[in-house]
């Protein structure tokens, strides 16, 4: 998408900023098209700046209440399934892959009142992310902040792997939801996704072709199938924000091609962490994790990075994770950030469902992700997500392999 040049009879104040991602420069006379249409302020510095925090800005246009659709009236769904009542509520869209939506969604799940809710919990703005945006606003933690990020980075990661241990062959990724949902609530915690720029769930889930932020629905995972679950929860005023892919069933370890993209991506998540320590450039992990990417065959997705969390659930630094990026800025012991690189078998481009949220690739092929949330300590790094030696999943050799012989043994002798 282009800029728009803003009525030539409309003057720019002097004072007015660019809004783009990391930008302090003076605004010029260009606004986003799409927020011109929503009636909405947004003057960019220039071209190249706006292109670059498209993938950030994008989500403000969520928070009208998909304003855009009152200009460009859907595309009428598909007729009900009779003996379901299921349907594709986007029949005519030109789906990349063979992933389908599956409707209706279920209805919003309440948080009680008396759980901490953040900012946006009511209206989808995050309001107190949008004020501190830039590269001068990343938070150093204090110690007190530091243990509060520990703790909602435990929690998160005991959610994660209840929800995990749920994922097989038969059950439906709105069921997942409900099982994150539940123990959000019991660890008094808000599942931060639910209603963050309108997102209507808590919990993403992302499968097979699925980039990022797949809706939870009625589709019924298949063996075969690959997921990416991805958690967050806010408890004590800070967000822990991890994820992990899985596989689905005994077909998907036992192909090579979903073996080798899944394994890509926790290896490149692995190498990108062992690099974070006080004075690490932004710019960094992106090198680390495209070239071992590259060693697989994979492409990076370039759309999506890792990002500053902490009070805030996404915030400045952001990290990209492909190579020869322009990340400004170095790591500072107390900042918290999370790495998630997302690694495809195909092309690294992606394309957005009409929900507005489902980012899939342009090929339709296989797609991987994992999330760790991390801070840097004075000498080094501590994952505060870190796996537990009880979290389900965990790395699969490649099939054929004299690793996977050897697993296969260990699972026969223990049946």
């Amino acid at each position: 998408m282009s800029l728009a040049e803003a009525p030539a009879a409309q003057e720019v104040d002097a004072k007015r900023k660019c809004i783009g991602v990391d930008c302090g420069n003076d605004a010029e006379s260009m606004q986003c098209p799409t927020c011109l249409k929503l009636e909405k302020e947004s003057y960019f510095c220039s071209q190249d700046c706006f292109k670059r925090s498209w993938s950030e800005h994008k989500k403000v246009h969520r928070t009208d209440g998909n304003a855009l659709r009152k200009i460009s009236p859907p595309k009428v769904v598909s007729e009900p399934d009779p003996a379901s009542g299921h349907y594709n509520p986007f029949p005519t869209y030109p789906y990349t892959g063979k992933l389908r939506p599956v409707y209706p969604l279920s209805p919003n799940r309440p948080v009680p009142e008396s759980i901490p809710h953040p900012d946006y919990a009511k209206d989808g703005v995050p309001k107190l992310g949008q004020r501190l945006l830039g590269r001068n606003n990343i938070t150093i933690l204090d110690k007190k902040g530091q243990n509060g990020m520990r703790k909602v980075c435990r929690l998160a990661r005991e959610v994660l792997d209840i929800v995990a241990a749920a994922v097989k062959p038969g059950v439906t990724t709105d069921y997942l939801d409900e099982i994150c949902h539940q123990e959000c609530i019991k660890r008094k915690s808000y599942p931060s996704p639910l209603n963050y720029n309108r997102f209507p769930k808590s919990i993403c889930t992302s499968i097979n072709e699925v980039i990022c932020h797949g809706i939870p629905d009625q589709r019924v995972l298949q063996d075969g199938d690959i997921i990416n679950l991805d958690v967050t929860l806010y408890h004590g005023g800070f967000h822990g924000d991890l994820n992990e892919t899985y596989y689905v069933g005994d077909k998907a370890s036992a192909d090579p091609d979903i073996v080798r993209v899944v394994e890509c991506s926790r290896t490149c998540l692995d190498e990108a962490i062992k690099i974070v320590k006080p004075g690490m450039a932004f710019r960094d992990p992106g090198n680390v994790i495209e070239k071992h990417a590259k060693t697989q065959k994979c492409s990076v997705i370039k759309t999506y990075c890792g990002h500053g969390v902490n009070q805030i659930f996404h915030c400045a630094p952001n990290i990209p994770h492909y190579a020869k990026n322009k990340a400004v800025g170095t790591a500072k012991p107390g900042m918290c950030f999370t790495i998630e690189p997302m690694v495809a078998l195909g092309t690294y481009k992606d394309k957005t469902w009409p929900d507005d949220w489902t980012s899939v690739t342009q090929d339709g092929g296989l797609t991987a992700q994992f999330e760790h949330t991390l801070m840097v300590t004075e000498d080094g790094v501590e994952v505060l997500t870190a796996r537990l030696e009880s979290s389900p999943g965990g790395p699969v050799a490649m099939p054929g392999s004299k690793a996977a012989d050897e697993e296969g043994e260990k699972k026969e002798g223990s049946s």
